[in-house]
């Protein structure tokens, strides 16, 4: 069955644009069907998520969910919003959107409005804004079925072809995604995270049924979007102010209403993929050296301590949580962009990093990171998110506000040396017989603080484990004459198959060099 990940990257890979103006008689009379004004404001949708917490839970229609069956794979792949529809294709905002189809993977319908003046008016679905097959079993869906997400296209007049270029996706449930500098897309962020790997329960996914694109001035670089998001658990309102730069930057606010218990509440969601790379991979699982959409987890405590926590395909779910006071940002970053260590056509190394930027104060709670075995690349198995510290209780109310970073790197860099590489293997001495139960392991620093060490100066690692002992502990410059380049090696001796938590970082007398680098080790039981 395909999954959520392979049917995202294969809609988001190529566009479907179009064209059409506004207000909206310019609209209707380029073929797009319009609804009947009502007025909106923010504020009013904050309100209707509120009151719709306050009441039982309506799952949205699906529209003959007999013919969304049939509306597979292919059949959706040959489904194209006609170029002449896309909503701003002629201005007055520099961005035109295009939509989705509705298939057998997204039956959920979403309604799409446009607002202009605080008066929204939705756009009514018709089969006739898609280009399909004769045969094709879309052609049975009745009038006003709805949508089953929106896309951004490239700037109408910028060096890219907006008919063929997208930067910004929202299909399925609350999940979106957009490239970062590099013109990639990659790892997947979402708007709530209800229940993510609860023993006993069922994670809940709410869907952002309700869609307002606002519009902008003409000439803009932003555009911004708002959204109600409904689930069992949940409501919410939420406004999307996103900017086309170098990278993408969303602004992000979010007001959120529990109608249940919830074990646990994730707010500012990322999802990605890590399957293997350099530090451990089987033997000729797969022809690439790595295969990761992330490679890390990076947090900016709330007292100014940065750390990197190398990802792990482990053995059974593992969920961590890192305790923080008003945190000053996390976020899943591939570091690793060296074409020569994916080798693959699909630009692993292209892959955006995404980080959060709290705005505010968000109190205590946890950075919690989630990792989910996988055997293959077509799953997202990592899941990352700021916990709250209070229990979620029904009746409670949220709001939050961040700004997420789609960048190659994360947008504050620390001065301090940074971890560029874990790596281990069997532990014990060369040419001798390597001891049971020992590893040994590898990890890489490059920056600043490292290149300014004075001549004969070695930097001192400062380690420590949950259990365990190290031993043959050894720090040197890499023999590859680049500045600031250092690794630091050592034995870790551990009984059990329980996971072991490390901590590493270099400093030199009282000056702290680098990052803490973090790690989880599962031993071989």
């Amino acid at each position: 069955m395909l999954n959520r990940r392979q049917f995202l990257h294969a809609a988001t890979a190529t566009a479907g644009m179009a064209a059409a103006g506004f207000p909206h008689d310019a609209l209707a009379q380029q073929g797009l069907k319009m609804g009947s004004p009502a007025p909106f404001s923010f504020a009013a949708l904050k309100k209707r998520a509120r009151e719709m917490a306050s009441a039982p839970y309506t799952p949205p229609p699906r529209p003959a969910s007999e013919v969304l069956q049939q509306i597979d794979y292919d059949a959706h792949g040959k489904i194209k919003f006609k170029t002449d529809l896309a909503l701003w294709a002629n201005g007055p905002s520099e961005f035109p959107v295009t939509f989705f189809h509705l298939g057998r993977y997204f039956q959920k319908p979403v309604r799409m409005h446009v607002v202009d003046k605080g008066q929204a008016r939705e756009i009514v679905y018709d089969s006739d804004y898609f280009e399909m097959p004769a045969d094709s079993p879309a052609r049975k869906l009745p009038d006003n079925s709805g949508f089953a997400g929106f896309r951004f296209q490239e700037a109408r007049r910028g060096k890219l072809d907006w008919r063929k270029n997208d930067w910004v996706a929202f299909l399925g449930a609350s999940y979106f995604r957009a490239i970062g500098q590099l013109y990639q897309y990659g790892l997947s962020a979402r708007g709530l995270a209800v229940d993510v790997a609860v023993y006993g329960k069922n994670e809940e996914f709410p869907d952002f049924t309700h869609v307002y694109f606002d519009t902008p001035q003409p000439g803009s670089n932003t555009v911004t979007v708002y959204a109600l998001l409904e689930g069992p658990s949940v409501a919410g309102a939420y406004r999307f102010v996103m900017q086309r730069a170098a990278s993408v930057i969303m602004e992000v606010e979010a007001a959120v209403f529990l109608r249940h218990d919830v074990s646990r509440l994730g707010i500012a969601p990322l999802t990605s993929m890590y399957w293997y790379s350099e530090k451990a991979k089987t033997t000729a699982i797969d022809w690439r050296p790595e295969i990761h959409d992330s490679d890390g987890l990076a947090m900016w405590t709330g007292l100014g301590e940065r750390i990197w926590r190398p990802l792990n395909n482990p053995p059974h779910i593992i969920t961590s949580a890192f305790s923080d006071e008003n945190p000053k940002g996390f976020g899943l970053l591939q570091r690793d962009r060296n074409f020569d260590h994916y080798l693959d056509g699909v630009y692993y190394d292209r892959r955006p990093s995404l980080w959060i930027e709290p705005q505010g104060f968000w109190g205590k709670g946890t950075i919690q990171l989630v990792e989910i075995p996988t055997d293959d690349e077509i799953h997202d198995n990592i899941v990352a998110m700021w916990v709250p510290a209070e229990p979620a209780r029904a009746g409670q109310a949220y709001e939050f506000r961040y700004r997420m970073h789609w960048s190659a790197d994360e947008p504050y860099p620390t001065p301090l040396a940074r971890v560029v590489a874990t790596r281990f293997g069997n532990g014990g001495q060369a040419g001798t017989v390597r001891p049971k139960g020992v590893r040994k392991f590898m990890v890489e620093f490059l920056g600043p603080p490292l290149a300014r060490l004075p001549n004969g100066v070695i930097p001192r690692p400062v380690l420590t484990a949950s259990r365990g002992e190290f031993s043959n502990i050894l720090t040197e410059a890499v023999p590859n004459d680049v500045p600031g380049h250092w690794r630091t090696q050592f034995d870790l001796t551990v009984a059990g198959a329980e996971p072991v938590e490390m901590r590493c970082y270099l400093r030199s007398g009282d000056l702290v060099l680098s990052e803490t680098w973090l790690y989880q080790h599962h031993p071989i039981a």
